[in-house]
């Protein structure tokens, strides 16, 4: 599969998403389907004085693990893991799957006990510069019904690798979501209207972030976290997501004082009612974004990038982001994605921000 330009899409990762300078330790892990990328990532960081720490995975690995590991396993973690992972400058994680259902068949449960025991591992990574980002292969050109070349030319785009120099596309984007910003700076309640949804929450007083591809790679979203109690209404999310290689479609949810107190979905249900369940804070919202890549104009069975399509909104279930103001902790972080492209309204204090996927102005 010919993907983005390695060279390039090294040196913006290096570049305008981890500033990397010399003497830096940088992690970066993906499976061995990426390698042209981490060819060009080891010598991107060398060139710059850092010390490149590639960790790649073999195809069927992460599967491999689920199928054998034992009770400590799944309820623990390794130490030099989290050593690492406080030792280190950076990490720059890549989806590269080479099967984007492997996982479909472990235990929504089994999962969620993982997820708790990580968290230690988890909060030290996020506590330094991390970015995460995707390598075209043949099993996800397969899960966005593309061919191969069709696929990659769609990344490439997405990443806006197909203008040369991505840098200033990116900084377009970011004027763009500042601006929209201004607009929600000071706003105190966010209505979202569409078929099957009219949900209302709080975001007054919190902290709009710039999502600018710094952190994800492809971005294209402005986000915050609303008042844990405030969500109120239903909301169905139309496009499918499938975390963990487990499909989950046609999501309904009722909120009740910010809490989760119905759910159901077409697809998937029996997974999504247990990720709710694992912890307190796992039924509550953790975030809302807006999307504004209109680049991305299709959801690929990838959240990375379905959740920045131009013209929808995505609600997160679990952790916050301390950055925004909010406060919800949780191993669960999932975003769902309600696409208000056709008869949807985002609309702030009663001022209509977006209609039909269109932004006013």
């Amino acid at each position: 599969m010919s993907g983005p330009n390695p060279s390039r899409f090294a040196t913006l990762l290096c570049d305008y998403c981890l500033d990397v300078q010399p003497g830096q330790q940088v992690v970066v892990r993906s499976t061995t389907l990426a390698a042209p990328l981490l060819h060009a990532l080891q010598e991107e960081l060398l060139v710059r004085e850092a010390w490149p720490l590639i960790r790649p995975e073999l195809p069927g690995a992460d599967e491999a693990f689920w199928a054998l590991a034992r009770e400590r396993q799944i309820d623990g973690f390794a130490p030099a893991e989290l050593a690492e992972a406080e030792a280190t400058d950076a990490s720059l994680a890549i989806q590269a799957p080479a099967n984007t259902r492997a996982l479909a068949g472990v235990p929504a449960e089994r999962m969620a006990r993982a997820a708790l025991a990580r968290a230690p591992v988890r909060e030290a990574a996020l506590r330094r510069r991390w970015c995460l980002t995707l390598w075209p292969t043949a099993a996800g050109a397969q899960q966005a019904g593309m061919g191969t070349a069709e696929f990659a030319a769609f990344v490439r785009r997405a990443l806006f690798l197909d203008r040369g120099d991505a840098t200033p596309a990116w900084g377009e984007l970011r004027h763009f979501q500042s601006r929209l910003i201004d607009r929600l700076a000071g706003a105190r309640e966010l209505r979202i209207e569409a078929e099957g949804t009219d949900l209302t929450l709080s975001v007054a007083g919190r902290t709009w972030v710039n999502s600018d591809g710094k952190r994800n790679m492809p971005s294209g979203e402005v986000f915050t976290g609303p008042h844990e109690d405030s969500a109120e209404g239903r909301i169905r999310f139309t496009i499918p997501s499938s975390p963990r290689g487990v499909e989950v479609a046609g999501i309904d949810l009722e909120l009740r004082e910010g809490r989760v107190v119905s759910a159901r979905a077409d697809r998937g249900e029996a997974y999504l009612k247990a990720t709710l369940a694992t912890d307190d804070g796992a039924s509550r919202l953790g975030e809302i974004g807006i999307g504004t890549n209109f680049g991305i104009d299709r959801a690929v069975g990838a959240i990375l990038f379905d959740e920045k399509i131009g013209g929808t909104v995505h609600l997160a279930v679990g952790r916050s982001y301390p950055e925004t103001g909010g406060t919800n902790e949780s191993a669960v972080h999932w975003d769902m994605i309600c696409d208000l492209r056709r008869g949807g309204r985002l609309s702030a204090d009663g001022v209509t921000i977006q209609e039909d996927g269109k932004f006013r102005h």
